[in-house]
């Protein structure tokens, strides 16, 4: 390999594990205020007749974010759920091709709700939509573009590397 391109997957690399920290810190940092947050609501309601406002508001849009991201980390390493029946009777080659097929299908589909979601985070932009705290919808709403947007980018790359693949493959 030239050193240019070592110099190139170097740089490549360190940009993919500083994103996966990213991803998991955000995931758990999330995942522990949307437990913080549902215990605290409990104890004010149970204990003290009180809650918080603005609460139930914020633990929604985090299981939206944590969900997201949530699929955005399994995206990473491709470990969402699949079912996998026919795989144990299919060849090498055959096994191939349907994850090829899976995968493109998967880069559609997202890439597609991507567009959509992106058009309704804009319309909620555009008509000033607000939510708790006067927080602006389309805040809350970004992770939608956003994730999907990476799940398509990911599928894209494992799609073009099981090409490669499969080309390497012998009939």
């Amino acid at each position: 390999m030239p050193p240019e391109s070592n110099k190139s997957f170097h740089w490549l690399s360190r940009i993919g594990r500083f994103t996966a920290l990213l991803e998991d810190a955000l995931l758990v940092l999330m995942l522990s205020a949307m437990i913080i947050i549902a215990v605290l609501q409990i104890l004010l309601r149970n204990y003290f007749d009180l809650g918080l406002v603005w609460g139930d508001s914020l633990l929604r849009a985090l299981v939206l974010w944590v969900g997201l991201l949530g699929a955005i980390v399994a995206s990473r390493n491709e470990n969402h759920i699949s079912i996998d029946i026919l795989s144990r009777f299919m060849s090498a080659r055959t096994r191939a091709i349907a994850n090829i097929v899976t995968d493109f299908f998967t880069v559609v589909v997202c890439a597609v709700v991507s567009y959509y979601s992106y058009r309704f985070v804009e319309l909620d932009y555009e008509a000033g939509v607000s939510t708790f705290g006067n927080l602006p919808a389309w805040v809350i709403e970004s992770i939608l573009p956003v994730g999907f947007a990476v799940i398509a980018l990911r599928y894209a790359g494992g799609l073009l590397r099981k090409v490669q693949a499969l080309r390497g493959m012998s009939g």
